[in-house]
């Protein structure tokens, strides 16, 4: 977050993308495509609800794992195999205690790798909710 106050950037190209020239690349075409919509667009997030969502999220992280062998429900799981903020390993065990869950890792990205291969994962969604 310093870091994009610094450079005078959006936070998510720190957040959800490599610090490599594909990375760099993929972050400025997402903020891009974001600017694109112009009418109902989301809220920005309030300081008190990005706090919340700290404390949960470092809460979770210290939390005992759930047993996931109960799930019965059809899971995709997608990440990129680079991500900083939800390790890629951690999409990979969850894959292994979800029974029947699927997995995509997207090379050579981070968090946000569904966005940056967004023409890959929307119809692989579109393709795992229709079954």
């Amino acid at each position: 977050m310093l870091r994009a106050t610094l450079t005078r950037s959006d936070p998510k190209e720190f957040l959800f993308f490599n610090r490599n020239a594909t990375g760099k690349a993929a972050a400025k075409a997402f903020v891009k495509r974001l600017e694109e919509r112009t009418v109902d667009r989301d809220a920005p997030i309030k300081v008190k609800a990005f706090r919340t969502q700290l404390k949960a999220i470092k809460k979770w992280g210290r939390g005992t794992p759930h047993d996931l062998s109960k799930l019965t429900h059809p899971t995709l799981i997608a990440n990129g195999d680079n991500d900083r903020m939800v390790p890629s390993v951690l999409s990979e065990d969850l894959h292994r205690r979800v029974k029947g869950s699927e997995l995509i890792i997207y090379p050579d990205s981070g968090h946000g790798g569904i966005f940056q291969f967004h023409d890959k994962f929307a119809p692989a969604a579109i393709e795992f909710l229709d079954r």
